[in-house]
């Protein structure tokens, strides 16, 4: 049997991944405001004026807790991104400036 740990604020989806109660908002995307741009609790409520301070609070809490799993999960997801970039071909946009950096 799975123990469930309970957390104000924070839901577990089907596949085990935490957001924010009541919102569209996973919690590692508020990890991620906060380790990519350096944002504190209040600066990152300031930009999702949809979440509360605490649930702010809440999903910093649930990333320190699970620090080791968030990271792994991060650094999967940014792989994942990365794989598609390069496998992806250029825009319009990309391959006009390559063409003018070519010509000058």
């Amino acid at each position: 049997m799975k123990t469930v740990e309970k957390q104000a604020h924070i839901r577990l989806d089907e596949k085990d991944r935490p957001w924010i109660d009541d919102t569209n908002v996973k919690v590692i995307e508020v990890a991620l405001d906060h380790l990519g741009y350096g944002w504190n609790a209040e600066t990152i409520q300031e930009n999702h004026p949809n979440l509360s301070l605490a649930q702010v609070y809440a999903a910093l809490a649930w990333y320190y807790d699970h620090q080791t799993d968030m990271d792994a999960e991060i650094a999967r997801q940014d792989k994942r991104i990365q794989a598609l970039r390069d496998a992806a071909a250029p825009s319009p946009l990309q391959r006009r400036l390559a063409a003018s950096r070519r010509s000058k």
